[in-house]
């Protein structure tokens, strides 16, 4: 009897686990790309894009920034593990040529939903003007402050093709952050209808957001008596373009870039014809050069952040834009 009771309970149990198997491999989910907790998984490139899908996913997404805070995100390396990750997640926000390392991982193991921004944000060819200089540009064949080389450079960092045909930074301005607010909006629409009003609810708010912020932009620069500004490296063409003003870059599009003696006397000369009170440094650039530039030329230093990596925890996109603009409009003497 206790045999036999032995081989009615064993029966009984695989009988019932083979049930709730089946059960479980039948039932249809209802949740779609998401991960455990039933957020979506998201993988951002850098900093604004992060910025981006955390305000417009809300509490429906979980971000992670491919490029931690603080580093710089030009000459990303991507570990194995990484890039694992990257193609486990529910979706990308990226923008295709800016990081090698992202480009070629996505290349390899896309995650299901991949949201390249830059079809949004009209990026801007380089050495098309001053404000968006080609990385070979040369001291001896620009003249105040404008670009006529020809070709662009491309730069290898440890091993990754470092593409810089187009200007990148086009999170600098606040219109064109909008419109890839938008993109985002959407395509985590796609990503996810169960949440889809709620995607495109925020990103409206967010683009209307970023349009206000850049409106104020252009009502804080229209007056300045001083129309030319010069920034550690050539991150600011789309600002520049946005307010009129012209800037010039120490180092060009990638801050590893170094000037040359010629390239950094031409720019003093700049400084002096424009009447430039400030040279302007970044957190994650050796201010070295900046500050010797400034100490030779009588005039102060101060930081205009190209927002790569958030550097300061406390402070958001919107609120280091806000400090660039106060800081622009200060040392430009805009009225």
């Amino acid at each position: 009897m206790i045999l036999m009771s032995k081989r009615f309970l064993a029966a009984a149990c695989a009988a019932a686990t083979a049930l709730a198997l089946s059960a479980c491999s039948s039932a249809p989910s209802s949740e779609g790309n998401a991960s455990k907790d039933g957020t979506l998984t998201v993988m951002a490139s850098f900093y604004p894009l992060q910025y981006l899908a955390e305000k417009i996913g809300g509490e429906h997404v979980t971000v992670t920034s491919l490029t931690p805070a603080g580093a710089e995100p030009h000459d990303l390396e991507l570990s194995p593990k990484t890039v694992d990750a990257l193609a486990s997640a529910d979706a990308v926000v990226y923008l295709a040529g800016f990081q090698a390392a992202v480009d070629e991982a996505i290349e390899q193991q896309a995650p299901t939903t991949v949201i390249d921004v830059s079809p949004a944000v009209e990026l801007v060819e380089a050495n098309s003007s001053a404000n968006h200089p080609s990385e070979d540009e040369d001291a001896d064949e620009a003249q105040s402050g404008e670009s006529t080389t020809e070709e662009h450079a491309d730069h290898d960092h440890e091993g990754h093709h470092h593409d810089m045909s187009t200007d990148p930074h086009f999170w600098l301005d606040p219109v064109r952050m909008a419109s890839a607010a938008t993109l985002v909006g959407d395509k985590l629409a796609e990503a996810d209808p169960a949440n889809a009003d709620t995607y495109k609810a925020n990103a409206q708010a967010l683009n209307e957001e970023l349009s206000a912020l850049g409106d104020d932009l252009v009502a804080k620069t229209a007056t300045c008596q001083i129309k030319t500004f010069v920034t550690a490296h050539t991150a600011f063409g789309y600002l520049a373009d946005r307010t009129g003003l012209t800037q010039v870059g120490i180092s060009g599009l990638d801050p590893d870039s170094s000037p040359s003696p010629a390239r950094l006397a031409e720019i003093g000369q700049i400084a002096k014809d424009q009447g430039v009170t400030t040279i302007f440094t970044e957190a994650l650039i050796d201010p070295k050069v900046a500050q010797t530039l400034a100490d030779d030329l009588g005039i102060s230093t101060a930081v205009l952040d190209p927002i790569e990596s958030q550097t300061d925890s406390s402070k958001d996109y919107v609120a280091v834009m806000k400090d660039n603009i106060n800081a622009l409009s200060t040392a430009n003497n805009c009225q």
